[in-house]
């Protein structure tokens, strides 16, 4: 049907409307929104409000970028990480000795993003060989020395470009190629529930 469709407009010298963009392209444009700001990396151990709780938008680190992002279309992972940790705390790390939840920290820490987008079945299950990277794909790595990092994929691979990503690692959120050289540990595709 849709391809007598666009046959017709063809015909007629129409073009067909373009859809709504799918929620990884929305995820991507907010991500390259966030290379706009000047953010200090900052990833002290605040006290925030519950729910909607942030740091100073002049502070942040890489989880921040794709917690603003996400709140951007509506998506508060400060609240979704810390309901389902409230319910779960079990599955999640417990690299940090915890107790229990803590809505001021836990949806800043890579590792409880990883698990949290693990546990909605966003993480796409692929081989480096013959991974495919969509806007809005959310990237998590390992760096030398063993710290967590984590970006959103803002523009898709060519034939001529690896993909380009938006992170912050020191020196505010800015977008670049993808780091070929760092281990991924998950590729996530997680537009809620």
């Amino acid at each position: 049907m849709r391809l007598f469709s666009f046959l017709i407009f063809w015909l007629l010298g129409f073009t067909l409307p373009v859809q709504a963009s799918p929620f990884g392209e929305a995820l991507a444009r907010a991500a390259q929104e966030r290379t706009q700001h000047t953010v200090r990396y900052d990833g002290r151990y605040l006290r925030l409000a519950y729910p909607g709780g942030d740091v100073l938008p002049t502070q942040g680190v890489c989880t921040d970028v794709v917690i603003r992002s996400y709140r951007a279309l509506g998506l508060d992972l400060q609240v979704l990480v810390h309901e389902d940790m409230k319910a779960n705390f079990s599955a999640y790390p417990a690299f940090w000795g915890l107790l229990r939840p803590d809505s001021n920290i836990d949806h800043r820490r890579v590792p409880n993003l990883q698990t949290f987008f693990t546990r909605q079945e966003a993480k796409i299950a692929a081989t480096d060989a013959k991974r495919v990277y969509q806007a809005g794909d959310v990237l998590s790595w390992v760096l030398p020395g063993g710290l967590t990092h984590m970006g959103i994929v803002v523009v898709p691979a060519t034939d001529e470009h690896p993909p380009q990503i938006v992170h912050n690692i020191g020196l505010g959120p800015q977008q670049s190629d993808l780091p070929m050289g760092w281990r991924l540990t998950g590729q996530y595709r997680y537009g809620g529930s």
